[in-house]
């Protein structure tokens, strides 16, 4: 038998992580202030990935676009690679650094930025001089497909969780 207050913490995970699937989807994030969006070809062919040159550091980069999807109780921020921009962001993409800012379970938004490091790679676009180039790659869900994976997986914890609760009369 489950017992009551086993029962009541379901309920209210199960509340909560439903409420938290059925939040808007942000929009695709502005640009920092001071950011020129690139029209080079390779920049413009998909819609949900977008190029700037900035002469915000890398830190400021990833603070503005945090902020900008803060709206959500959840983020995380991992670090990857900057070899593996060219998988994720795009080949042929030149990084110093790849983030990826994540509402778990939900959307994403990946960040490459460029930072020259030697003369030869200086930044110049329209005659201007730029301290770095930055890809903004956003990756929205669907809510048809979040949400049966989040209740799914609660499910699967659930499950998992019951099979360790040590009152539970054993047969």
């Amino acid at each position: 038998m489950i017992k009551k207050p086993f029962l009541i913490f379901i309920l209210l995970t199960l509340v909560g992580l439903v409420a938290y699937m059925l939040l808007p989807t942000p929009k695709y994030p502005a640009p920092p202030p001071d950011a020129v969006q690139s029209m080079e070809k390779a920049d413009t062919e998909d819609p949900l990935r977008r190029a700037y040159f900035t002469n915000y550091t890398r830190e400021q980069v990833i603070d503005h676009y945090r902020n900008h999807f803060r709206y959500q109780p959840f983020i995380l921020r991992l670090n990857y690679p900057p070899e593996d921009s060219q998988t994720i962001i795009r080949d042929q993409t030149r990084s110093t650094y790849l983030e990826e800012l994540v509402h778990p379970l939900r959307e994403s938004l990946y960040i490459n930025g460029f930072e020259p490091r030697v003369p030869k790679d200086d930044i110049w676009y329209k005659g201007v001089h730029y301290g770095q180039k930055i890809i903004i790659k956003f990756v929205p869900t669907s809510l048809f497909v979040r949400l049966p994976v989040a209740l799914i997986s609660l499910l699967s914890l659930f499950v998992v969780a019951w099979q360790y609760i040590p009152s539970r009369k054993r047969k």
